[in-house]
């Protein structure tokens, strides 16, 4: 939102409003080659992450200590930084400064404040601080196990004897309440399995609001939230559930308060204490969507890969935001980032059908009135679908009875309200596809509201068709019923690829509908949804493999988990037969006992091929760690692609072709062989093509490993970055603008920037500012912009109106931003102003003279080369007037 303050153009792919309308999900339309059989389910709850105002990285030159520079060659860069800020008078106050995996500070600076620091000596880059908030719990019940079984962590622990002993896994999160009895309770802390950790923010920390965003750290990491005790159940609980390694030993890195959100210095301050801790494996169920791999999280999880610890992260929960919607530090390069499948079973509460006695299972609907714990309902009476704004007359009257609808056609909410007008005392919806659901949306108006399948609605309907009087009776008792989705990729996880086309994610693992510990003073045990919950079943994956396989070094884990991978089938339609995305589902479900038993090594884990505008090769070297000499075969295995829109991708069957230098080759026993595989992209018959599939190498026991790939079919630069959008009446708003905030008012189909006050509103013809304040507001020039692609590098330069040239040489850059991720939608946009400043020559801010002036635009798209002149897109402002009162 715009605060009632200046902000500078050097926002780095700050939001400021984010998103006119909702992205619809990643759906084929009717005129794709395939379209889906239903659409996947959503989860209610995800990482949602935001810049936090004024708080900035300011990343300097040298690499940092785990990259080989000395620790105090690093502290001496720091300090001349300082020195320098000081002497140009920049305003600023440092929060945390950062040598061992990343070189630099965060502080805390006006945003007008920022171009200013970009042009102190040794300063490389600056990011602005990211806010992470705290995903939230649903209210079903599945059970662990079916989740365990998905992976073959049973297996693991049943059948192979491990249980991850021995291995200390890094749970960075809001905590873990280290009372749990499944955890090693009841405390105090530490406690054997809770062994060591640290609180950086305190209980009342909550960075989205500025009288509780300082940190007030402490020893004792214990969980008032929920969301780390619940990821550290996942990796590693032992009693009424188990975990997939019940033997390890914790690290909690508290760096959530009770509520809200958390930043990313304060992650990199946590990583670097789990270094110091020794820990083997880190965990983070945190992302920052949209994003590139460069971004500070992602590269300090990178050296502390270098430093031999295993870093495993959530890919992102924004699959309905489309492609390249993968987070960091998930993106690292050498981070496994985990995409997420849905679990095979949910284990929900039940009620009890009159007359026919058969129990349902039911899930609560958003934050409408929870059911009953005992009794029985009005009569259920049929009302239809609800949709009154579609034209839709109720089909009974439930004017003191239980509505019974049909979800689809509009919201749950819209469903809800048409029947509680009508009079009704409770709702039911059942699904229009099969299995269960539970809608969001609802506000509690007193009746109360549950979702049940399809089957069970259609038992319902049988019973009123036939005439009975059909009434619910309400249980304590919960049942267990299959997912119909389970095993396919959860709808909200992220797509990659990476925007500089590195194949993300990795790898997947069960985070649909996933019951694990929660704090005692909260019920003991709780469900959430994510790839939150996808991760920590990669952690506790790694600390069984690292128990069998010691001599794994951290760069080598996730080869040996993506060869032993199993890749599944399309979520839109399974029964075809065809492999979900590459760049959707990694390597595919995580195989632990498949990895923990490989007598195979196929290197490397995955090939990212690029943009591929032909033929192209690459060698991947086949590792026999057996006893005895074994014989391969190589194949391919197509998976399908993407094309069309970043955020409504349709999909296509159309696959590459892979051939091999040998079909089979013979390797001795602790031998390797060379294989060259040559892999031709299929004909362009579609825009901005994604594809990709698998490298297949079975040996002569039966055992197959894969190697995932994937590519862009073509020229990525033909992908346009700077575009228009049309909003949800249909108008196309050829951005970029230049633009004043005005009073908070519809401008062109533009909603309000900000609660508080405060729209952008175009200036086609230009505008005069007067670089003050006008009734609460800025009056600055802001050029607002949407990115349709994410952008390597952005600049405006001023140019004096008079002379039509930059009003110096040097020293006209008003934004200059690098790694611009792409837009959250395809209606969002980011804002930057321009505060009427230049640097000068001896590195001060001085404000230009008051006249006449354009912004010149660049953008550098993904990947593009800089010194060539088609890689840029341009837009020249309209003329801007500085006329200072």
């Amino acid at each position: 939102m715009v605060s009632h303050r200046s902000r500078l153009a050097s926002l780095a792919g700050l939001t400021l409003l984010a998103g006119l309308t909702t992205a619809a999900p990643a759906v084929a339309d009717d005129d794709s080659e395939l379209a889906p059989l239903h659409p996947a389910p959503s989860a209610e709850t995800g990482e949602m992450t935001h810049q936090a105002d004024n708080l900035w990285f300011i990343e300097l030159e040298s690499p940092p200590a785990s990259e080989g520079t000395s620790p105090s060659e690093v502290e001496d860069e720091q300090e001349e930084f300082r020195a320098d800020a000081d002497e140009q008078g920049l305003e600023y106050t440092e929060r945390l400064a950062f040598g061992e995996l990343w070189n630099g500070l965060s502080v805390e600076m006006d945003d007008a404040q920022v171009g200013n620091a970009r042009e102190i000596p040794g300063v490389s880059a600056i990011y602005p601080v990211m806010r992470y908030e705290i995903p939230g719990a649903d209210d079903s019940a599945p059970d662990l196990d079916t989740a365990l079984a998905m992976t073959g962590a049973d297996i693991g622990q049943n059948e192979l004897g491990l249980t991850g002993e021995g291995l200390r896994v890094a749970v960075m999160d809001t905590g873990i309440d280290y009372t749990h009895p499944d955890l090693g309770g009841p405390g105090p802390f530490p406690t054997d399995r809770v062994a060591t950790g640290h609180d950086f923010v305190g209980d009342d920390f909550d960075a989205s609001h500025p009288a509780t965003s300082t940190p007030a750290p402490d020893d004792d990491p214990q969980d008032c939230h929920g969301h780390g005790t619940h990821v550290a159940g996942i990796v590693g609980a032992e009693g009424e559930v188990t975990g997939v390694a019940p033997d390890v030993e914790f690290g909690a890195y508290k760096v959530f308060g009770c509520s809200g959100s958390t930043t990313a210095d304060i992650m990199i301050a946590a990583m670097e204490t789990a270094l110091a801790d020794d820990m083997d494996v880190l965990n983070m169920s945190i992302g920052s969507s949209h994003s590139w791999p460069q971004y500070p999280t992602a590269t300090a999880s990178d050296n502390l890969v270098d430093e031999g610890m295993v870093v495993v992260a959530s890919i992102g929960n924004e699959g309905d935001t489309g492609l390249y919607s993968a987070g960091a530090p998930g993106l690292g390069a050498n981070v496994i980032g985990v995409a997420s499948y849905d679990n095979t079973h949910v284990q929900a509460a039940s009620v009890v059908a009159s007359p026919s006695g058969e129990s349902l299972a039911y899930m609560e609907m958003g934050a409408a009135a929870p059911p009953p714990a005992s009794g029985t309902t009005d009569e259920l009476v049929y009302i239809g679908r609800g949709c009154l704004s579609a034209g839709d007359t109720l089909e009974g009257d439930p004017a003191g009875a239980t509505a019974l609808m049909v979800r689809g056609a509009c919201t749950f909410a819209e469903k809800y309200d048409a029947a509680v007008d009508a009079g009704a005392t409770g709702v039911v919806m059942y699904n229009n596809v099969p299995g269960m659901f539970a809608g969001g949306g609802i506000t509690d108006r007193g009746p109360f509201s549950i979702g049940v399948s399809d089957a069970s609605g259609a038992h319902l309907r049988e019973l009123l068709d036939a005439g009975e009087t059909v009434t619910l009776d309400w249980t304590d008792e919960s049942v267990s019923t299959p997912n119909p989705t389970g095993g396919l990729i959860s709808s909200f996880s992220s797509y990659g690829m990476s925007p500089d086309l590195d194949l993300k994610p990795d790898i997947g693992a069960p985070g649909g509908l996933i019951n694990s510990t929660y704090p005692m003073d909260q019920g003991g045990y709780a469900t959430i949804s994510g790839t939150s919950m996808s991760s920590p079943h990669v952690a506790g994956g790694v600390a069984l493999l690292l128990q069998a396989r010691p001599e794994l070094a951290a760069h080598d884990v996730r080869t040996v988990l993506q060869n032993s991978a199993d890749p599944r089938n399309w979520w839109g339609n399974p029964g075809l037969g065809l492999l979900d995305n590459a760049h959707r589902q990694g390597a595919g479900m995580m195989d632990i006992p498949g990895a923990v038993l490989a007598t195979t090594t196929v290197t490397p884990g995955k090939l990212s091929l690029g943009a591929t505008e032909g033929t192209v090769s690459e060698t991947v070297t086949i590792t026999n760690d057996g006893d005895e000499e074994a014989v391969y075969t190589l194949a391919h295995e197509a998976a399908l692609g993407t094309h069309g829109s970043t955020f409504t991708p349709e999909f296509n069957a159309d696959s590459a072709e892979v051939s091999f230098d040998t079909d089979t080759v013979t390797v001795p026993a602790g031998g390797s062989a060379e294989v060259e595989v040559t892999v031709t992209p299929p004909a362009r018959d579609y825009e901005q093509m994604l594809y990709g599939g698998y490298v297949s190498v079975t040996g002569d026991d039966g055992t197959t490993y894969r190697v995932p790939y994937a590519a862009y079919n073509g020229d990525y630069q033909e992908i346009e970055a700077m575009t228009p959008i049309t909003d949800g009446d249909g108008t196309v708003h050829e951005l970029p603008w230049l633009t004043k905030i005005t009073g908070c008012e519809v401008f062109e189909g533009l909603e309000c920037a900000a609660a508080d006050g405060g729209t952008f509103a175009n200036q086609p013809d230009g505008a005069t500012y007067s670089m003050d304040w006008v009734d609460g507001l800025p009056d600055v020039p802001y050029v607002i912009a949407h990115f349709d692609h994410h952008v390597t590098r952005l600049e405006m330069v001023v140019v004096d109106e008079r002379t039509g040239r930059p009003v110096h040489p040097r020293r006209n850059v008003a934004v200059d931003v690098s790694h611009v991720n792409r837009s959250a939608t395809s209606t969002s946009f980011f804002s930057y102003a321009w505060d009427g400043t230049v640097t000068d020559s001896h590195g001060r801010v001085k404000d230009v003279r008051d006249g006449d002036y354009r912004l010149e635009a660049r953008a550098l798209k993904a990947l593009g080369d800089p010194d060539d002149p088609a890689d840029w897109e341009t837009w020249t402002s309209p003329v801007i007037t500085i006329a200072r009162g």
